[in-house]
């Protein structure tokens, strides 16, 4: 019988042991709990893809069978294209790259219609030669141009018929004419002076090539562009230029 009393005591040990295991399983279980409720991890930044862009709309500029592609105008570029330049005209900066103008806003470039009188150095690498009374214009991207002292002018678009057949004395209008900066005038200054010579040759002569007459013969019309462009040569010749 006294082996009931050793008995009992080492039931109450194995008892305590086993209440002090089950203790400790449940204390070292509660940090994997507690991490089991935070919160789940946040994507990092690069795992976000980024948002296509654009695709801008273009139209076919045919006219003239120039068959060109352009970007419609009204459209908004992050970057301007390379090889772009660059053109002051009443203080505002314009762009251009092969028949495409665009003008800054709000940080972004948009596509415009350059000013009708703005005088470019050149004109777009791809272009179409058409005619009117015997006259040379270059036209691209619905705009057309005319050779005057220094570069082309921006025209406003004839009313006249225009033929895409050259005159047969194509010598007599061959009028190309360069100018050169005696004094180092910067880019922009060229660009202001062909502007203010520009607007004193058609205030002297009452002749303005960027808007073609109407109501002339091609003889007339000869002679003002004639007369327009001597007075611009004298023009740029006192501000300090060499015209050939």
């Amino acid at each position: 019988m006294q082996s009931i009393p050793h008995l009992k005591k080492y039931f109450a040990t194995a008892l305590s042991l086993l209440m002090l295991l089950v203790f400790s399983v449940s204390v070292m279980a509660q940090p994997t709990q507690r991490d089991s409720r935070k919160s789940p991890r946040r994507s990092s930044p690069q795992s976000f893809k980024r948002a296509p862009a654009p695709q801008h709309k273009v139209f076919v500029d045919s006219r003239f069978h120039h068959n060109r592609s352009y970007p419609v105008r009204g459209q908004y570029y992050r970057q301007l294209p390379r090889d772009h330049r660059m053109v002051y005209h009443r203080n505002t900066r314009y762009y251009w790259h092969d028949g495409v103008w665009y003008r800054p806003h709000g940080g972004r470039y948009i596509v415009v219609v350059p000013p009708v009188g703005m005088i470019v150095p050149a004109l777009p690498l791809t272009y179409t030669t058409v005619w009117i009374h015997g006259v040379p214009y270059y036209y691209a991207n619905e705009i057309y141009y005319t050779r005057t002292p220094g570069g082309y002018a921006i025209v406003e678009p004839p009313q006249e018929e225009v033929s895409e057949t050259a005159p047969e004395n194509l010598d007599a209008v061959d009028d190309r004419i360069f100018i050169y900066p005696r004094q180092g005038q910067s880019q922009e200054q060229q660009e202001y002076d062909r502007y203010e010579c520009h607007q004193w040759a058609v205030e002297q002569t009452n002749y303005d090539p960027t808007r073609p007459p109407s109501g002339l013969s091609q003889n007339q019309i000869m002679q003002k562009r004639s007369d327009y462009q001597e007075e611009m040569i004298n023009c740029l010749d006192h501000r300090g230029y060499t015209v050939k």
